[in-house]
């Protein structure tokens, strides 16, 4: 009777073990399937892709909302977001969000271990990476976010200091940055009763051809799109002004076109596209929009890839979004003609893939840091020859 009674204890217990076993054979067997594409074996002729954060890392849930830099020694920085106890965005209960860094020197092949850039405190989130590049004095440009706790996009109250806009810069190609300079008075006017935060980005920051640096932005409430601008490096930042319409814009990334103008590619709130608007004045004032790549609603990258200007054969302004349906199918397309049309589609890959940015390298090839099914953040280096196969 004894024995049947131990007996009958041990295999429930057995069975408990071996249940618990099949999960994380499972967990182990995802996490394989997810990251098996951008093992070496997956690789291509001038494909490459190089897994940079997987969630998890450094005991963060998830890692998101990249940003790719390329300093002026030619070293790579990959910036995100390290989502501390949830996959939620900032201001969710119980999230606390570090801004994150890792660099890699030998174009893109191998990456350093996590740097946290700003800790803010328990359930502060410093969030929402975007970068520019002064290549006249060789200074980074780091702008984010710094949200108390409980403040995001719908909670941040007008006129208060609930989420500020911050900025760090590097002199010695990302190995030390400055404290942060505070700029939520110039990014956002403390008197309007309505505007509780403006965003950077994410990503895509640019130097214009004047010199002028320039960081797109987004407002709330109500969704709004402009950018903050200085023209003497650095020590002075102005805003500018919005671009006209209702049809609501938020996450945006900027590009020069070879006439000058200066495009502002949003990311639209509802509807089958996103919109465009130029800026013959360096983001001062915008014109009406128009209707941009058709995509679901996400944060897309734009980048100028080559220029005649610059020495190269032909114009290439590289976009990157998911093809869909959804946030899935990452996709390059090429636009020849000034973003008048987009062609050549290629397939970054097959499945799950969201937010990324953009940057060319210093072989000319083109970077892209990807979302890759919010487990993992790639790094995929693009040769012209494969988008172009002669």
């Amino acid at each position: 009777m004894k024995i049947r009674l131990v007996r009958a204890r041990i295999i429930p217990f057995y069975a408990f073990l071996q249940q618990k076993m099949l999960w994380v054979l499972i967990v182990l067997l995802f996490n394989v399937v997810l990251c098996w594409p951008y093992s070496a074996q997956a690789n291509e002729a001038g494909l490459h892709h190089v897994t940079v954060y997987t969630s998890g890392e450094a005991g963060y849930h998830t890692i998101r909302i990249p940003a790719l830099e390329v300093a002026p020694d030619g070293t790579l920085l990959a910036f995100a977001e390290g989502r501390r106890n949830s996959s939620a965005d900032p201001g969710h209960p119980g999230q606390e969000i570090d801004l994150l860094l890792k660099t890699s020197r030998d174009g893109g092949r191998t990456w350093s271990p996590i740097r946290v850039i700003e800790h803010s405190g328990p359930q502060w989130s410093s969030a929402n990476p975007a970068t520019v590049v002064d290549k006249t004095t060789g200074r980074i440009w780091l702008f984010y976010l710094r949200c108390a706790p409980g403040a995001n996009t719908h909670r941040a109250r007008p006129g208060s200091r609930d989420v500020l806009n911050l900025a760090r810069f590097s002199d010695d190609h990302g190995e030390h940055w400055s404290d942060p300079v505070d700029l939520t008075p110039i990014a956002r006017d403390m008197e309007d009763k309505e505007w509780g935060i403006s965003v950077p980005g994410p990503g895509g920051g640019i130097q214009l051809s004047s010199g002028r640096l320039v960081i797109p932005m987004w407002r709330y409430r109500p969704f709004r799109d402009f950018v903050l601008f200085s023209a003497d490096h650095g020590a002075t930042w102005q805003r500018g002004g919005f671009v006209p319409g209702e049809m609501g814009v938020d996450e945006c990334q900027l590009v020069q076109l070879a006439d000058g103008r200066l495009a502002l590619d949003m990311r639209q709130q509802s509807g089958p596209h996103r919109w465009i608007s130029f800026s013959r004045d360096g983001g001062q004032t915008w014109s009406k929009p128009r209707p941009g790549q058709q995509v679901t609603p996400v944060c897309c990258a734009v980048e100028r890839w080559t220029s005649v200007k610059r020495g190269d054969d032909r114009n290439r302004i590289a976009w990157t979004g998911p093809r869909g349906p959804g946030r899935n199918n990452l996709t390059l397309w090429i636009s020849y003609d000034e973003l008048e049309t987009f062609q050549n589609p290629r397939l970054i890959s097959e499945g799950p893939g969201a937010y990324s940015d953009l940057a060319v390298l210093p072989d000319k090839s083109l970077g892209i840091l990807w979302e890759k099914a919010y487990q993992a953040i790639i790094f995929t280096a693009v040769a012209l020859s494969w988008v172009e196969p002669r």
